[in-house]
């Protein structure tokens, strides 16, 4: 017999991700139940939820409602859970957490096996992208993002901001000679990271404060801030990366600094999740985890 939560979860998850296969996906169950939830919620109302045609799924308008109004429900629910359970029971169940590709892999993957210590109870689906997602469709809980949000459906907390640095290999250097101005820079050859909409406009500003514009020479461009150090450090130009990515190779001399006193670039590290009245407890461990570990103390 079907609980009436899973009737709430099911059309949720069903009007969220548009599909009876992506919302099975999502709640772990199979496309048939999914169809057989949807089929007794509406049963028991005496409405239909949907209108099934071959080509796509559409809210009927008493749809809608029950959506709207069971989003709150849940929402209530997962509050009272909590509220009635305490601060000292750990959050359970899965947390699916979207990260851009380098910056999971470098920075966020290391971090996860200390969070399940400190929350035993949760379990962690990670999803690494540089696409733009849609969180709801998705069933993401909360994203790691760099970069901004513009989404008024979403919140988004500031963790962390990333500078960017030029740097190029040494046997470049002795082979070209080390850049000393911006105008300098604009007559080497240089790496476009293609994830930057900036182009061949590499903007810097001077220890004094004063700002300028470098027009860029390159006959290489990459989509991977990791690619772009790689081709930097096999001789390839200079580079313009995020500090986390050549921080290791400029310690250990596979990459030097170039125009150190300068600053360019940077971005913000946000993490963002659903707007709601009320947010998951699993989802505030997170933040809470990641401003303590990103932001600067």
């Amino acid at each position: 017999m079907m609980d009436t939560l899973d009737g709430l979860k099911t059309v949720v998850a069903v009007v969220e991700t548009n599909s009876f296969t992506a919302a099975s996906d999502r709640l772990g169950i199979s496309k048939a139940l999914v169809s057989k939830y949807v089929g007794e919620v509406e049963n028991k109302l005496g409405i239909r939820l949907f209108n099934r045609t071959t080509r796509r799924l559409a809210l009927t308008d008493a749809g809608r409602r029950y959506y709207q109004q069971s989003v709150t429900l849940l929402e209530q629910y997962a509050a009272l859970v909590d509220n009635v359970t305490g601060e000292q029971t750990k959050p359970r169940g899965l947390l699916r957490i979207s990260a851009p590709v380098t910056f999971g892999e470098m920075q966020l993957s290391p971090l996860l096996p200390k969070f399940l210590a400190l929350y035993p109870d949760l379990k962690i689906e990670l999803v690494l992208t540089n696409s733009a997602i849609d969180m709801l469709e998705e069933g993401i809980d909360v994203r790691l993002r760099i970069g901004g949000v513009d989404d008024s459906n979403m919140i988004a907390r500031h963790l962390k901001t990333f500078p960017l640095v030029l740097c190029a290999s040494p046997a470049y250097i002795q082979l070209h000679g080390l850049p000393k101005t911006p105008k300098q820079v604009g007559e080497h050859r240089c790496i476009i990271d293609s994830n930057f909409r900036i182009g061949k406009q590499w903007p810097i500003i001077s220890p004094q404060g004063q700002s300028a514009t470098i027009d860029v020479q390159s006959v290489i461009a990459a989509n991977s801030p990791q690619a772009v150090r790689e081709i930097a450090i096999a001789g390839g130009g200079i580079a313009m990366c995020p500090d986390f990515i050549v921080a290791e190779a400029i310690n250990d001399e596979r990459l030097v600094t170039i125009l150190p006193g300068y600053t360019t670039l940077e971005f913000g590290l946000f993490a963002i999740y659903p707007h709601r009245k009320y947010v998951a407890k699993k989802v505030r461990c997170f933040i809470d985890f990641a401003l303590a570990q990103f932001s600067p103390h």
